[in-house]
């Protein structure tokens, strides 16, 4: 059975900093690109980076460039998000997903498959 498991939110300050950690069973793992996504209150989810299978190439949404950063280590079957200077806007449900290709897409449709999330809060 293919499964994301998710782990590493919780509350924090602004300028603060969480790492998430995905880690993933029942698939080849490393030859899939992966995704983080996240969901803000109200708001539909987005795609905010993607690694390719072998992490030769990544990508950011905008508004994380220069603040997050997306690594795996296809030995532990693992997915991280470090996510630092995190303000009130980046309060929400992130979840992480498997690609259909070696290859990251930019298109959500691409990432059948996703975990249940783990929640990230910045308070003051």
């Amino acid at each position: 059975q293919e499964k994301l498991v998710e782990s590493g939110g919780g509350l924090v300050q602004p300028g603060g900093s969480l790492k998430l950690s995905c880690v993933a069973s029942g698939f080849n793992f490393d030859i899939y690109a992966m995704g983080w996504f996240r969901r803000p209150p109200g708001n539909a989810s987005e795609l905010v980076a993607a690694i390719n299978s072998n992490a030769d190439n990544s990508y950011y949404a905008d508004a994380m460039k220069g603040r997050f950063t997306i690594t795996r280590d296809n030995d532990l079957n693992t997915l991280y998000l470090e996510m630092n200077d995190l303000s009130a806007e980046d309060t929400a449900v992130c979840s992480c997903a498997s690609d259909q290709d070696t290859f990251f897409s930019l298109a959500p449709k691409c990432y059948p498959k996703r975990g249940q999330g783990t929640q990230g809060t910045v308070v003051r």
